[in-house]
């Protein structure tokens, strides 16, 4: 089977999401609560995605910081999505936050 593969495009230290964390940690991550940026939120992605569909799903990281690729760019131009970007093999999905819940949608579709 071939890996589903998730790619999440953003800041390094911006926000993982539309709105705060809170109490009841909506995106289903607890590694990074109250740090609430990319770079603490990423690894408890991919930590929580390996546990939930091991080998079948690959995550990747596409940080920003140094620059933009035009690939992005190009992306960007022509589905206008929020930061972060979420790409699942490859596509947009209209998710816009590091959420185990909601990225998860999109993978159960692809599997």
């Amino acid at each position: 089977m071939t890996p589903i593969s998730v790619e999440v495009i953003g800041y390094t230290y911006r926000p993982c999401g539309p709105f705060p964390c809170d109490k009841d940690r909506s995106c289903g991550l607890v590694d990074c609560f109250e740090k609430e940026t990319l770079g603490f939120a990423f690894p408890a992605l991919e930590k929580a995605l390996k546990e939930k569909y091991g080998d079948r799903v690959s995550v990747t990281l596409t940080p920003l910081d140094e620059g933009i690729p035009e690939r992005v760019v190009e992306l960007v131009r022509i589905d206008h999505p929020p930061l972060p970007i979420i790409l699942v093999n490859g596509k947009v999905v209209p998710v816009g936050a590091v959420s185990v819940p909601r990225i998860s949608e999109y993978i159960d579709l692809a599997l």
